[in-house]
């Protein structure tokens, strides 16, 4: 963590400012319960495609029963996964670290990917919150630039309005100095 974001450290618990070897951020421990009822949510739109099917077969089309069985065994897993596994890893790879030069982010599950935003390219800064973070009092911090938006998800309301103010800021005295 830089010295400048030192300053609301005090405000919050230990576990809002958990850090790597590197000093970048995690996201709130919360973020993996929010992910597990949201991919478990998302994954329900998956269960239409065996089911469907199934009916199709008790209609009597004469189609095969075994592919609903497959397709039925394939989306268990797969809903076991976006309910277990994937969100605690999702939230092991997310880091982020903010200064006063830029916002660095890594993420990724299987490809890990590192974006570097330079803070004098922000343009805007926004929370987000929808009613799975909000059950869990998680916000997104999304970042736009002239390129493209990035966001930081699932962290604790009050890190994520603090990080909004730091990088709306930091953005603001950049933009004075050039």
């Amino acid at each position: 963590m830089t010295e400048d974001y030192q300053e609301t450290k005090s405000e919050h618990t230990a576990v809002d400012f958990q850090q790597d070897e590197l000093g970048r951020n995690f996201l709130s421990p919360e973020a993996v319960n929010a992910w597990r009822i949201s991919g478990s949510l998302g994954s329900l739109i998956y269960w239409i495609i065996p089911l469907g099917y199934g009916a199709m077969v008790a209609g009597g089309t004469g189609w095969p029963e075994w592919p609903s069985y497959v397709l039925g065994a394939l989306f268990l897993g797969f809903t076991i996964l976006e309910a277990t596994l994937i969100p605690y890893i999702r939230w092991k790879r997310w880091r982020y670290r903010v200064d006063r030069n830029e916002i660095d982010l890594q993420h990724g599950l299987f490809i890990v990917t590192r974006t570097l935003i330079p803070i004098k390219r922000v343009q805007h800064v926004d929370t987000r919150q929808g009613p799975v973070y909000r059950q869990f009092g998680l916000a997104s911090v999304t970042i736009t630039t002239a390129g493209d938006t990035h966001e930081i998800p699932a962290l604790s309301e009050p890190v994520a309005d603090d990080l909004r103010h730091k990088i709306s800021e930091y953005a603001r005295v950049a933009r004075e100095d050039l």
